[in-house]
């Protein structure tokens, strides 16, 4: 007999390896076997996907990357994006006409960052690198960054486009690859194009469903099944193509069932411009939408629940002193598989806000989803934007794209009382970070605008870390004037989860083979 033996926080690390994202925990019942308790180490590697930006003529998109100064690592390793193929989804096996050898040699020339194909190669942690492009061609990315690159890696896309239909801000972190996504707040009306961008990063190809649910419950739609993605590729889907009448408020709802892929829905209206809708976060049964903007004109909530029951749900926002119950809102009724759309009006009333959503009844878990479409301006000078329901910042969350002007951070504690830390890191163009740290009252929003780097030229990232006190919720709002219409964009800052929870191995494991 062969005896392979294994430490557990080798096997461990490699998992986080692997994974970039996955936490361990240790289950506590209460005895004492002398294992040392659970330490957090980085993760090794991350992987990100960009997707396609906007086809208009009249568009110009920014791209910032940055991984945040770690106060461990040796340096090594990389962050970089490569354009991915566009591919047709109505072709089986997609268009990928280019043989999948050649795209590993591309990519293998940029281990170290500096291969023409790649974008925005970091070359150290802490400062951010920026390019943008002007060309209704540019493709979407993906990528992965290692060593001490890899926690927080974010990557953030903001597209500006300064007339006709989508016109106004477009922006959105660019996410991580997975399985399962949903996405409240999309729309098949006449005045909206919306489509569900699916980008593969690996090198096998990947099948997804797109599902749809609206007020009458599950949309039919044969269309929106088994599409394949081919490796390293991006398909983008019009959700109009895949219903068979019109819907106004959509929940879709993207299942891999091969593979993992970077799904985001990008939502463009005639009149209001457009946005890109990000991923709510995991069904839970409870939600926090931070960030409505002071000057909100309208917010509408869109919700699904995704169990077999009814959820009944308390509806507030959390302001500047304290959480109100909306006038004619108090409470809101979800049927399992049927989207419910309420119109909130101006509900922050000139003030900053955050919505938040809990049980009617003590004690009752049942799984939800949640968006808001948010518009500024009135008139033929309106703008909208998309704020998914998002996960807290357990220890930090970074978004990268700030600038001098026009941003604003908000922080909402809707439990307990917090502490966080706000750290602005040098600018692409050189500086150096400056740090600010703010008590967020129970129950509130805190609505501030962040520090700025100290000599700071171009665009910077923001970290927030939570020092203490209960859970914290946060986002970031970008926004500028273009002829009178006051374009916008929000971004949530969920946990960059840039560490994973290892045990220490209290005795050798070992790996029995024949």
């Amino acid at each position: 007999m062969n005896r392979t033996t294994l430490t557990l926080i080798g096997v461990v690390t490699a998992l986080a390896a692997v994974t970039g994202v996955g936490a361990l925990t240790v289950p506590d019942d209460g005895a004492d076997d002398g294992a040392s308790a659970a330490q957090r180490l980085p993760v090794e590697r991350s992987t990100l996907v960009c997707p396609k930006p906007s086809e208009s003529e009249l568009a110009t998109t920014d791209y910032t990357a940055f991984t945040p100064k770690g106060e461990a690592g040796d340096g090594k390793g990389g962050a970089r994006l490569l354009p991915a193929d566009l591919a047709d989804p109505s072709t089986p096996g997609g268009d990928d006409k280019k043989d999948k050898k050649d795209k590993k040699k591309d990519e293998d020339k940029g281990e170290d960052g500096g291969s023409a194909k790649s974008v925005l190669p970091l070359k150290a942690p802490g400062t951010p690198v920026v390019t943008d492009t002007d060309s209704p061609d540019a493709p979407a990315l993906f990528g992965s960054a290692d060593g001490s690159f890899a926690p927080g890696w974010t990557v953030q896309q903001t597209t500006s486009v300064s007339a006709g239909i989508g016109r106004g801000l477009h922006g959105t972190a660019c996410g991580e690859a997975d399985t399962d996504f949903w996405f409240p707040a999309a729309s098949t009306a006449d005045e909206r194009h919306d489509y569900a961008h699916l980008t593969n990063p690996d090198d096998t190809a990947a099948v997804v469903d797109l599902e749809m649910y609206g007020k009458g419950g599950r949309v039919t739609s044969e269309s929106g099944r088994e599409i394949t993605v081919p490796p390293r590729s991006t398909v983008p889907v019009l959700l109009s193509t895949l219903t068979p009448d019109p819907e106004t408020n959509l929940a879709v709802h993207a299942v891999v069932r091969t593979g993992r892929v970077g799904a985001q829905v990008h939502a463009v209206d005639d009149d209001l411009g457009g946005d890109w809708l990000p991923a709510a976060g995991v069904p839970r049964g409870t939600a926090v939408l931070p960030g409505i903007p002071a000057d909100a004109t309208a917010v509408r909530l869109v919700a699904l629940t995704t169990g077999q029951d009814d959820a009944d749900l308390k509806v507030r926002l959390a302001g500047r002193s304290g959480q109100i119950t909306p006038a004619g809102h108090e409470t809101l009724h979800l049927k399992p598989g049927e989207v419910n759309a309420v119109d909130l009006g101006d509900v922050t009333k000139g003030e900053p806000g955050s919505l938040v959503l809990t049980p009617s009844e003590k004690g009752d878990t049942t799984p939800f989803v949640a968006a808001l479409r948010v518009t500024r301006g009135k008139g033929a000078k309106q703008e909208t934007a998309f704020i998914p329901a998002t996960v807290p910042v357990e220890e930090r969350a970074t978004v990268a794209d700030n600038r001098s002007k026009g941003g604003t951070l908000s922080l909402t504690a809707p439990g307990e009382a917090a502490t966080v830390k706000v750290t602005a890191s040098a600018g692409s163009g050189g500086g150096s970070p400056k740090t600010a740290t703010y008590a967020v009252k129970a129950g509130t929003t805190t609505a501030v605008t962040p520090p700025l780097p100290t000599g700071g030229k171009g665009t910077y990232a923001l970290t927030v870390e939570r020092e203490s006190g209960g859970e914290v919720y946060a986002a970031r709002t970008l926004e500028v004037k273009a002829d009178g219409v006051p374009a916008f964009t929000v971004q949530t800052l969920p946990d960059d989860r840039g560490t994973v929870a290892v045990p220490e191995a209290g005795q050798d494991l070992s790996v029995l083979t024949d």
